[in-house]
């Protein structure tokens, strides 16, 4: 895995063009039973995939934080939001909340277990979204997630083969 990680971004980056014409197609024909083919897709690869292996979306990028994640989070941790705002989070260049640091203040690097677990933010809980209804509205997303999770790399590659454009 470690292996696959380090090569992972100049893989995502070589089939980059490929992917995004890919996209464009299935964008203007998008086939309606996409989400169906996604949902199987993304099973199947996490009936292999153990993220624990990994963590690499952990270690490399933030979620953005909701109100309510933060709410959740802070009375979990026994803070007040106005101290877990501004000890753990940022805003980004589009107004969002986000960690101050990568990789995640709650990340364990041994076991890349999650000390928030049970509540975390909820973009954590739906990552890396390739099972979501209406995927092709985060066609743009997925193909940065290429880059960062091995899962969604394979995916990807497999929907052009299951379905072609």
């Amino acid at each position: 895995m470690e292996v696959f990680l380090k090569e992972l971004p100049e893989l995502a980056k070589e089939k980059l063009v490929e992917s995004k014409k890919y996209f464009s197609k299935l964008r203007k024909r998008t086939p309606k039973n996409l989400d169906l083919v996604m949902q199987e897709l993304h099973d199947n690869e996490f009936e292999k995939t153990d993220c624990l292996t990994c963590g690499n979306c952990c270690k490399t990028t933030s979620p953005i934080f909701t109100e309510k994640d933060i709410q959740r989070i802070s009375k979990h941790l026994k803070m007040k939001v106005v101290n877990f705002i501004s000890q753990y989070l940022d805003r980004d260049a589009d107004d969002f909340y986000v960690l101050k640091t990568a990789p995640c203040t709650f990340l364990d690097l041994e076991d890349n277990s999650c000390s928030i677990y049970g509540v975390r933010p909820k973009a954590c809980s739906e990552y890396p979204h390739t099972n979501r209804r209406k995927f092709i509205q985060i066609s743009d997303l997925t193909l940065k997630n290429t880059e960062i999770c091995p899962a969604v790399y394979n995916i990807i590659e497999a929907l052009k083969i299951k379905l072609p454009v």
